[in-house]
């Protein structure tokens, strides 16, 4: 029987949803910080430039860290996957090796 979950993330699944959602908001977030960077910079708001040019910097390593999260949360999800098949056929097939038309390795 499985536990029910109360954690926010109830699955990989979900995990890797909320990940790609917040990725795609600190996108538009840089987007917003562009925009503002250039208005400041037209106004001649230098001190308000740096600042923004360091929060489009923070922003940039936050999509970096997202998008490495999501290869290692698509990571798992297909390592769980193979780890089933393998509970479910008996045997699974070592990465990269395929069976010939004999039923060999």
């Amino acid at each position: 029987m499985r536990r029910e979950s109360k954690l926010p993330f109830e699955s990989i699944e979900a995990a890797y949803e909320y990940v790609t959602l917040l990725a795609d908001a600190a996108l538009e977030a840089r987007r917003d910080v562009a925009e503002q960077q250039a208005r400041a910079r037209g106004e001649g708001a230098e001190r308000r430039e740096q600042g923004l040019q360091l929060a489009a910097f923070k922003l940039a390593q936050l999509g970096i860290h997202l998008q490495q999260s999501r290869r290692l949360l698509n990571d798992l999800r297909s390592l769980r996957r193979v780890l089933s098949g393998e509970r479910h056929d008996g045997a699974a097939t070592p990465t990269g090796a395929h069976r010939n038309p004999r039923g060999e390795w």
